[in-house]
C-alpha cells in the first residue's frame, strides 16, 4: 500500500513538470501562437518572424534561439520565464534589442497592439560571407 502511493505521489509530481518542462523547451513560437506569430522569411542561417500582440494577449510557452527584435509598435509587456521569473516593462516604437536563447511567454499587458519584428539566429550564423549593408 505504501509503495503504491508512493508511485501515485510521484506520478502526481513528475507528470506536470515534465509537461511544463519538456515541450516547452522544444515549442516553436510559430506553431504554438499561431495567431499572433507568422514566418516572413527563412533560409540557413536566420528565421524572420512577424508577431502583433494585441492588448491582453498571452502567448503560449516556447523557445527562441539567439535573436533581435525590431519593435514596430511598443507597449506594456509581461513576461514569464521558464524558471518562473516574471518581469514586466515597456518597449519603445524603434527599440532593437539583442536576447540570447530563450523559453518564455509574453503577454501584452498595454492598451495597444504590439507589433515586431524577430530575426532568430540560426546555428553557425555567424559563419560564412559577410552581410550587405
Amino acid at each position: 500500500m505504501l509503495i503504491r502511493s508512493l508511485i501515485i505521489l510521484a506520478i502526481t509530481v513528475a507528470l506536470p513538470v515534465g509537461i511544463w518542462m519538456t515541450p516547452a523547451s522544444a515549442q516553436d513560437p510559430v506553431v504554438v501562437n499561431s495567431k499572433t506569430i507568422r514566418v516572413r522569411f527563412e533560409n540557413d542561417r536566420v528565421r524572420v518572424l512577424e508577431a502583433i500582440l494585441p492588448p491582453g494577449t498571452k502567448e503560449q510557452v516556447h523557445s527562441h534561439p539567439a535573436y533581435v527584435i525590431y519593435v514596430l509598435a511598443g507597449g506594456r509587456y509581461r513576461n514569464c520565464a521558464a524558471d518562473g521569473k516574471i518581469t514586466e516593462g515597456t518597449f519603445q516604437t524603434g527599440d532593437v534589442i539583442y536576447r540570447d536563447p530563450l523559453t518564455h511567454a509574453a503577454e501584452n499587458i498595454g492598451d495597444k497592439p504590439m507589433h515586431f519584428i524577430l530575426v532568430e539566429l540560426k546555428s553557425g550564423a555567424g559563419s560564412g560571407a559577410s552581410a550587405r549593408p
